[in-house]
């Protein structure tokens, strides 16, 4: 059975009304902004979302000086039952939770990646 569905990747960015744009026009999807610190590209085959990030510094290409800034958001109906399932799993939770409809967790190599209430 699965835990989550709905997998949306996240991408960090220093303006994200102009870099979900720049992908909505490329796929012919529409443009949703939530705030200006978190905006979708949307259409009927998926969902990029773009969060602003302060002092924002683009990924070093091939190198990993500085690494791939993106992360994964997987729908729940609810929090509570999902934590208890993914810590199962061998996630852990992050110290810092910035929200009340999401909670963070890192995979077990490190990566964040988000629980939020569908």
């Amino acid at each position: 059975m699965a835990i989550a569905r709905n997998p949306n990747l996240c991408i960090d960015c220093p303006d994200p009304v102009a870099l979900a744009t720049f992908y909505a026009d490329l796929l012919g999807w529409e443009v949703k902004v939530n705030d200006s610190e978190w905006v979708e590209a949307q259409g009927k085959d998926g969902n990029i979302a773009f969060q602003a990030v302060e002092n924002y510094r683009a990924p070093e290409w091939p190198g990993q000086d500085i690494p791939q800034q993106t992360h994964l958001d997987f729908d729940v109906d609810d929090l509570d039952v999902g934590e208890k399932a993914v810590l199962e799993l061998g996630a852990t939770k992050a110290d810092h939770q910035p929200g009340t409809t999401f909670r963070v967790f890192l995979d077990p190599a490190g990566h964040p990646f988000c629980l939020c209430q569908a």
